[in-house]
């Protein structure tokens, strides 16, 4: 029987990948079962972008291969809300890149820009498609632990030497998934400068750009002078629009790193669903409508499962963006066995903090995904496995 090849063994086990399993076997149970683990959140899309979907379907056009240059009108739109939302111009057809969902880009990335011997840095906890990527590509990676002291900041210039000598990639995501930390403009104006002086490229995740609270607007990297040079940021429909299961988002960057990835996509895929970079457009479209109101959801969400994990033991910062807790275990407490317990003994499913490496350690996520009520139920029952372990924390 053929074997797998060393760089597939070598990955570690996805966090997400057993949960909706367990899931349905609670369920089958009887369990009342309260999912906090994907940022997937329960609520619709705009309904312009269904609309959108369902006539964009039934034209047989858009059953045809979309390839890498897709739907012009998507490029279009893309182009147009980030002026619209950051003043940034781009050429549509040669500074964006459509995908598949942002996930399936940042992973192809290495593919584009690393090779065997080159150094990718990878914040932890962080999201493991940075990871992954990096080990298919047979790139090495470099761990680098956000501290909660640090503001989580991943500061490169605290690498070795030796490491920066030969670092290809960085990889960097503000607003942060899992922490919910927020970059301050001097740490990135720093960070574009450092990747310009070491000749990497900046890997930009701005999954959470549009889930921000009172007041906190993040930025593009692409605000700040030189990043052209240096960066390639990276968008998603998912959150912003409750689309996860759309698989739509996009890259973008100067042509010749526009081009590096779109290049490697041509030999991977043949582009998402037009009908679907149809819907996409509709989203774009109905940004400043939609978005006020889907944030104020997840606003009273976030208040909601602040007051209750803390009422019941727990400490966490409340998140100026994302749809995250990052929530604080006492000394002695393993996450991942502290969400296994949750999940069996309680029926809540949480992500531990060391399913985003090592570095995640003494923490657990909380995806504020539900309504305020069964937020409030969950922290309960959390409070109870907490008690269990004979501990609690201020």
């Amino acid at each position: 029987m053929p074997t797998s090849a060393a760089r597939v063994r070598s990955l570690p086990e996805y966090p997400l990948a057993a949960i909706p399993q367990r899931k349905r076997d609670l369920i089958a149970r009887g369990v009342d079962v309260i999912d906090l683990g994907a940022g997937d959140a329960d609520l619709a899309p705009p309904p312009a972008v269904v609309e959108a979907l369902d006539r964009a379907a039934r034209d047989p056009r858009m059953s045809r291969y979309g390839f890498g240059l897709g739907l012009p009108a998507f490029r279009e739109a893309i182009s147009a809300w980030m002026t619209r939302r950051f003043g940034l111009s781009f050429d549509p057809l040669k500074e964006i890149v459509p995908l598949i969902g942002s996930k399936e880009g940042i992973a192809h990335t290495a593919f584009g820009f690393a090779d065997p011997g080159d150094v990718c840095v990878i914040p932890e906890p962080g999201y493991l498609a940075y990871l992954g990527g990096t080990m298919l590509a047979d790139a090495t990676p470099h761990i680098v632990a956000l501290r909660q002291r640090d503001g989580f900041l991943l500061e490169i210039d605290q690498l070795p030497r030796e490491v920066l000598a030969k670092t290809r990639i960085v990889y960097v995501n503000y607003p942060n998934n899992p922490t919910a930390a927020t970059a301050p403009r001097d740490y990135l104006e720093r960070l574009v400068r450092r990747c310009g002086e070491l000749d990497a490229l900046l890997v930009y995740d701005n999954a959470y750009s549009e889930l921000a609270y009172d007041g906190y607007r993040p930025a593009s990297i692409f605000e700040v002078e030189g990043a052209r040079d240096v960066a390639i940021e990276f968008h998603s429909l998912s959150k912003t629009y409750n689309m996860t299961g759309w698989r739509c988002g996009w890259a973008v960057a100067r042509p010749e790193l526009a081009g590096v990835l779109a290049k490697v996509k041509s030999f991977i895929d043949t582009g998402a669903f037009m009908a679907v970079q149809a819907a996409g457009i509709a989203a774009l479209e109905s940004w400043s409508d939609f978005l006020p109101g889907n944030l104020e959801l997840f606003r009273a969400r976030r208040d909601a499962a602040v007051s209750a994990f803390r009422a019941n033991g727990f400490a966490c910062e409340v998140p100026r963006a994302t749809m995250y807790l990052w929530v604080t275990l006492p000394d002695g407490i393993a996450s991942a066995a502290f969400a296994e317990r949750l999940m069996s003994d309680e029926g809540v499913i949480v992500l531990p903090g060391a399913a985003f490496g090592a570095g995640g350690e003494g923490f657990f996520r909380v995806s504020f995904i539900v309504p305020p009520e069964r937020l409030t139920e969950a922290a309960a029952r959390a409070g109870r496995v907490l008690a269990s372990f004979g501990a609690s924390i201020a």
